[in-house]
């Protein structure tokens, strides 16, 4: 057990260590957690050290020699509080060495979010915010694979939990007093929720593209198709998306529609050691589009500079930050741009609007519905 200050922190390196720390903090209300990982040569995030925390004593777990164990499965899906701060890429990590995601979530970037404030608040940002803290940043870019850590690098690693219960403390009463720990909780929710739909999330990882109007119906489902694989392939073989083919050229084949291997090989971009590896694939993909019955093709993606669209967007638009100024939120924490673009698409489609749930269909749907028909669009 080694202490800076006025906290201690302990370091992991074996199953039975790893137990007896889960049974220190099991009977805990709530638990911070984060990861150091190392991420350039893999789809999947590379676990490099794994904290956690209840009170003044941070566990850095080292999972280069430390399996994960029942107990601490058990510690993440227990009824205490999971406390993380942008906690995107940290639930990859449990969810690869794990194999479980830590539940209940509170996300306290989200949470500073719905105080009013940066919804992208950063963690040392945070804790200057909250608690008057100045955090160190020297080891912000440290290799945390490297073996020894300096005690430099443990010290901000258990900081980054131990400040962490102490935000949460306070951004927690003030969302109670505002009424909106259910927007948090539903928000929390929806996260895990995310994290846990691998191949549904393939499925819509082409609607990221923001070019897709130029594309037919069939060129569309054909970018679908391609997208889908490549997010397939690039978690099988455990390797970066753009080191197979990235969304860029998959675009631009989806463009050409190639019917060959003499026509792959003709688009800007393409190299000759893509051809030999996944041409065949992605020519049977982008075949399986060119003979996609009509009424299975998506349906063809609006043109945000035409007047239609823009017209649509910016009442939709208006009513998301109008009502986003009266409860002093960021209006991404109402509606994404993606989310608005959708509902604009649905509106020209002449289909129903996709229904808002919980907190937000309170606050936005009536005025969304009452200022499109005002306006007799």
């Amino acid at each position: 057990m080694s202490s800076s200050s006025s906290f201690l922190y302990q370091w992991i390196d074996n199953a039975e260590a790893l137990d007896a720390a889960c049974e220190a903090v099991a009977g805990a209300s709530v638990i911070a957690l984060d990861t150091e990982f190392f991420r350039e040569n893999t789809f999947f995030p590379v676990p490099a050290l794994i904290q956690f925390a209840s009170d003044d004593v941070a566990y850095l777990v080292d999972p280069l020699c430390t399996p994960c164990t029942a107990s601490f499965k058990a510690l993440l899906q227990n009824d205490a509080v999971k406390l993380l701060h942008a906690c995107s890429e940290d639930l990859e990590v449990f969810q690869h060495w794990a194999g479980v995601l830590p539940t209940p979530l509170v996300d306290t970037q989200v949470a500073q979010a719905f105080l009013g404030e940066n919804p992208g608040m950063g963690y040392q940002k945070l804790v200057e915010h909250w608690v008057g803290e100045t955090l160190p940043k020297e080891e912000t870019r440290s290799n945390w694979l490297e073996r020894p850590l300096t005690p430099s690098q443990c010290e901000y690693a258990a900081l980054d939990v131990i400040y962490l219960l102490q935000v949460w403390q306070l951004q927690s009463e003030k969302l109670d007093g505002l009424g909106r720990r259910e927007w948090l909780d539903s928000e929390c929710t929806h996260l895990i929720e995310q994290a846990g739909r691998s191949e549904e999330n393939d499925g819509q990882w082409y609607t990221r593209q923001r070019q897709l109007w130029r594309l037919s119906p069939r060129q569309l489902e054909a970018y679908r198709l391609m997208t889908i694989w490549r997010e397939g392939e690039t978690r099988r073989r455990d390797l970066p998306r753009n080191w197979l083919v990235s969304d860029k050229l998959l675009f631009a084949i989806a463009e050409k529609m190639p019917k060959n291997r003499y026509e792959l090989a003709e688009i800007d971009g393409v190299k000759p050691s893509l051809v030999k590896k996944e041409g065949d694939a992605l020519l049977a993909l982008v075949k399986q589009a060119l003979h996609c019955p009509d009424n299975a093709l998506p349906i063809p993606w609006p043109d945000p500079m035409q007047p239609a669209f823009k017209r649509r967007f910016k009442i939709i638009k208006g009513v998301v930050t109008e009502t986003a100024s009266e409860l002093n939120i960021a209006p991404e924490m109402l509606l994404r741009r993606r989310d608005i673009e959708a509902l604009v698409m649905q509106r020209l489609a002449h289909q129903p609007l996709t229904e808002l749930s919980g907190w937000r269909a309170r606050c936005l749907t009536q005025a969304i519905h009452q200022s499109l028909e005002e306006s007799s669009l």
